[in-house]
């Protein structure tokens, strides 16, 4: 049996790698690398990565179960529009106006399960809401639904209580405003959606604000507050005094403002009756408008303050100037008296200090028709005046201006004009003559010159200052300079009888007192106005503005004098000596 030699097989070669999956290969994963490592790798890799993935979603899983509102807040945001507004100061820095946080109820209808469940929760929880408001909200195919803005924080936990799905709270800016109705006219309100409705509330938006909110910046309360020229201190004692005079006097409604006459600042302004801006409902009222700016009214013998200085600076007359007194201007058929006849010639300081309205009608037509209308709308009589407040009346003036309208108009019946509009144009006739805007904001005297308008000469401004002393001193506002002794005033009367059933009554009229303080040196002028005041046994039956408007603003200047810096100062010059020597010792 012979042996057999085992053969030794040569392995099979394996074919070559082609070049380029070898470069392929390099590039991926490197030379000399263990593959079965690095497929051990991005096993681990793709776990980790998995992981992170579904650890992500379960977190956001449970951020939707803790807070799921959050979703719906965002969608809200393009309806939730109570945006944030600046703060809203006095002069002083006292906040008028400002924004808290509030939180308000939604719902989301498709996430509610039992509508008539959540219903009957929502109206049980808060019983001032509709049932039946309420129920078309939460059964709409909207995602996004208010049930009701503003609500208290104790509504708000007792609702979240409940813990019905698809209900939900939103934080919203709400206007609030502290100090009541104080300034009410002057700030104005916002509506449910912290837009301004009227007031300064409403400049701001007319002027930006309401650009920025559309445009998503102005989110949060970091914008500069907007200082006005009001002083919350002087606001509090105008409004109270009136307060105290509207029931006295029994009047339908009171107002007042008082303004730098330098400056044109408007440092108070009251208008009653007002309203709570916290109270947006009384704002509705049409007997609560601002009076002083919305409001148009024959001004009365306030007036004769222009017409006088319009003669003195026409140089148609001085202050020893007479006219006839005498009888009755006749003028067609009508007739014009003094409610207190002189039977002689009087001098033009007369004419103001007897307030005579025969007077005032012979120095305008001195000055001549033509000559009248032109100075009325100099001084700012005729149009419409503009402040920031967008409440504002156009004042009413003849359509056909004739002889006989110069001379009611001489002294303050048949134009009608905005009390603001009035102040403004007596403002120029004692600041040295210099007609400048009223303004709510603050604002320095540089800024003021910078926009005065010149309309009448200096020596005209002393003279017509001199009047108003003297009318202190010797005429219908004694009783006023008297109340507030120390404080040199000067002032001029105004009772206008109101038109009713077409002709004017005597029994209801509109008195106004305008005073400015101190003389010498101008710098407040005070308006009072008392619409329909009744007589008293201390009036003696008497219902001109001597016994109501007159006494009323004096008690007003003895309260706000000290607090707008001014102090008393007795046994001063009369004003023949303080005032006209000065004048001419300056000219």
């Amino acid at each position: 049996m012979t042996d057999q030699v085992p053969t030794t097989r040569k392995p099979v070669a394996k074919p070559a790698e082609p070049w380029r999956q070898r470069l392929i290969r390099s590039l991926l994963y490197g030379r000399n690398v263990d593959r079965a490592a690095k497929a051990r790798a991005r096993v681990g890799l793709a776990m980790i990565a998995f992981g992170g993935i579904y650890g992500i979603i379960a977190i956001r899983l449970m951020m939707f179960a803790v807070a799921g509102d959050t979703h719906a807040e965002r969608r809200a945001t393009k309806d939730a529009v109570a945006t944030a507004r600046p703060d809203i100061v006095d002069r002083n820095g006292e906040i008028l106006a400002t924004d808290v946080k509030s939180p308000s109820l939604f719902s989301e209808p498709r996430r509610i399960i039992d509508k008539d469940e959540a219903v009957e929760l929502l109206t049980a929880a808060l019983p001032d809401l509709d049932t039946a408001e309420v129920r078309e909200r939460v059964s709409s195919r909207k995602g996004f639904a208010w049930l009701k803005r503003e609500i208290t924080p104790a509504q708000q936990r007792d609702i979240h209580r409940l813990g019905i799905p698809g209900i939900g709270f939103l934080r919203e800016n709400k206007r609030v405003y502290p100090s009541g109705p104080a300034v009410s006219h002057v700030i104005g309100l916002v509506n449910i959606d912290n837009q301004g409705i009227a007031g300064i509330e409403k400049w701001l938006d007319t002027n930006g604000l309401a650009d920025l909110h559309r445009a998503g910046f102005a989110s949060d309360r970091l914008q500069k507050p907007v200082e006005l020229s009001v002083d919350l201190r002087v606001e509090h004692a105008l409004r109270d005094e009136l307060l105290k005079a509207k029931e006295k006097y029994k009047a339908k409604a009171a107002s007042g403002l008082i303004s730098n006459v330098k400056t044109g600042e408007i440092v108070a302004m009251v208008s009653l009756p007002d309203f709570d801006p916290n109270n947006p409902k009384e704002a509705h009222d049409p007997d609560r408008i601002n009076r002083l700016t919305t409001g148009v009214y024959e001004m009365g013998s306030t007036f004769k303050t222009l017409t006088l200085a319009m003669a003195l600076d026409a140089g148609k007359a001085n202050l020893g100037t007479m006219y006839d007194a005498r009888a009755p201007l006749s003028f067609g058929k009508f007739k014009i008296h003094d409610s207190h006849s002189l039977g002689r010639f009087i001098s033009l300081a007369e004419v103001f200090t007897f307030s005579s309205n025969i007077g005032a009608g012979r120095v305008a037509l001195s000055v001549g028709v033509e000559a009248h209308k032109a100075f009325l709308k100099k001084v700012g009589q005729m149009d419409r005046l503009r402040t920031e407040l967008p409440e504002s009346a156009m004042p009413i003036v003849p359509k056909r201006w004739s002889e006989l309208n110069t001379i009611t108009i001489s002294f303050g019946h048949g134009i009608a004009v905005a009390p603001l509009q009035a102040v403004m144009g007596i403002n120029a006739m004692v600041n040295g003559g210099y007609l400048i805007p009223p303004t709510f904001l603050k604002r320095t005297e540089e800024e003021a010159q910078a926009m005065a308008k010149r309309v009448v000469k200096k020596d005209t401004s002393d003279k017509i200052r001199y009047l108003m002393r003297l009318n202190a001193e010797t005429g219908t506002a004694r009783q006023a300079d008297l109340m507030s002794k120390g404080y040199y005033i000067g002032g001029k009367t105004g009772t206008s009888e109101k038109v009713v059933g077409g002709r004017y009554s005597k029994k209801q009229v509109l008195n106004s007192f305008t005073a400015v303080l101190p003389m010498d040196n101008p710098q407040y002028q005070v308006l009072v106005m008392l619409d329909e005041p009744k007589a008293l046994p201390e009036t003696h039956g008497f219902i001109t503005s001597g016994w109501n408007a007159v006494p009323a603003g004096g008690k007003v200047i003895a309260r706000v004098a000290p607090l707008l810096g001014l102090e008393p100062r007795f046994d001063l010059p009369t004003s023949d000596r303080l005032i006209l020597a000065a004048s001419r010792a300056t000219q």
